[in-house]
């Protein structure tokens, strides 16, 4: 069985397993329903979710992971957190989390990415005229603000994708000598870190005259489709592509493979995004050069530790500056050097993160149109 059909056999058998974990203990939009329309007046005891694209997808595993590791530090078993999973499409991330306020009168803290821009103005006007609280990330547009939505929208986090995936792009030419043909797989189109993940990409070769980029394409975060693409890309562009860009590690694993059916694996040179621990074991194995790590399972408990907060009225949001609103997650750029320390360090096992310190490795607030 090839590498792609491995991937994709096993992420079945995971969605299975996590549909049947979550039924039996009351997850997805099914826990919603059960909780019916009576809860205890708004601050007491909220309901906790999480709105996300797919819990296969080794990036929202941690997400979410982080998320749970929150619930447990209130006392409670991760089987209460609430698994609202929209497979990526807007209509259902915006019903579900309806549902969600429906059922509960709105004592609900929820996290969510929005899945893409335009969609982040419905789902937290939805929360906020049903009176709940909600933390995004990931996705909004650039002239959508929470302080607009008083404390409803407790806040917004991004990462600062452009200067990370110009400093992964360089090392990437570097390791091409500079010059020759580079293709790429990018996100969604209209994901920010798609856009902001191209846009680092394409200031790197201003420093590098002589890089060519011979094809940029959407493979929208997927892995067979991104193998689908590189397989292409092999058989247009041949020995004129001397290295990859991935806008994500998944994205990268299906190019690898596509490169290792032409025997060219950890020939030409790949760079990726998000950290994952497969990425990790690339690096080691040197069939992928970097990856950046955004620290997915600090961001999943951290963006529902305040919205928690927000809605027992721990925390008024309010009342805190703009950085607070609107602010980065870390980033860290793994190499080859430290990849094993960084494996054991946030694979092997978890830090122990104190979901009340907010901002600790936040990186300032949110800039606009930089580049």
């Amino acid at each position: 069985m090839s590498y792609v059909k491995e991937f994709i056999e096993k992420e079945k058998i995971r969605r299975r397993e996590f549909l049947i974990g979550t039924a039996l203990g009351l997850g997805g939009v099914a826990a919603a329903t059960a909780l019916g329309t009576s809860r205890a007046t708004a601050g007491e005891n909220p309901a906790l979710a999480w709105s996300y694209r797919d819990r296969t997808n080794p990036y929202w595993n941690s997400i979410v992971s982080g998320a749970e590791s929150f619930v447990e530090s209130l006392g409670k078993p991760k089987s209460e957190l609430i698994h609202l999973i929209h497979d990526g499409s807007n209509e259902k991330c915006v019903a579900d989390i309806k549902a969600l306020l429906s059922k509960t009168n709105g004592n609900a803290a929820i996290a969510c990415d929005p899945n893409d821009s335009p969609n982040c103005r419905p789902t937290v006007e939805a929360v906020k005229s049903a009176g709940g609280h909600v933390f995004t990330i990931w996705n909004k547009t650039d002239d959508l603000h929470p302080w607009d939505f008083g404390d409803n929208w407790v806040g917004h986090m991004s990462w600062s994708d452009l200067e990370p995936t110009t400093k992964t792009a360089t090392m990437l030419f570097e390791a091409m000598g500079g010059s020759g043909g580079v293709v790429g797989l990018g996100g969604i189109a209209a994901n920010i870190p798609a856009i902001e993940r191209h846009q680092g990409m394409m200031e790197a070769t201003k420093k590098f005259p002589n890089i060519k980029v011979l094809d940029y394409q959407a493979a929208d975060w997927d892995t067979t489709k991104a193998n689908e693409i590189m397989a292409s890309y092999l058989t247009t562009y041949g020995d004129d592509i001397k290295g990859v860009f991935c806008a994500n590690d998944t994205m990268a694993y299906g190019a690898i493979e596509a490169l290792r059916a032409e025997g060219l694996a950890g020939k030409i040179p790949v760079v990726a995004y998000d950290g994952g621990a497969q990425a990790i074991e690339y690096i080691l194995k040197d069939e992928l050069l970097v990856t950046c790590y955004t620290d997915p399972y600090w961001g999943g408990g951290i963006a529902l530790s305040l919205a928690h907060a927000a809605s027992t009225g721990k925390y008024k949001p309010s009342d805190e500056p703009k950085e607070h609103r609107e602010f980065y997650g870390p980033t860290l750029i793994v190499t080859k050097a430290d990849a094993q320390a960084f494996y054991d360090k946030h694979h092997k096992s978890h830090p122990d993160y104190n979901w009340g310190d907010y901002f600790g490795p936040t990186n300032g607030q949110i800039q606009y149109n930089r580049y």
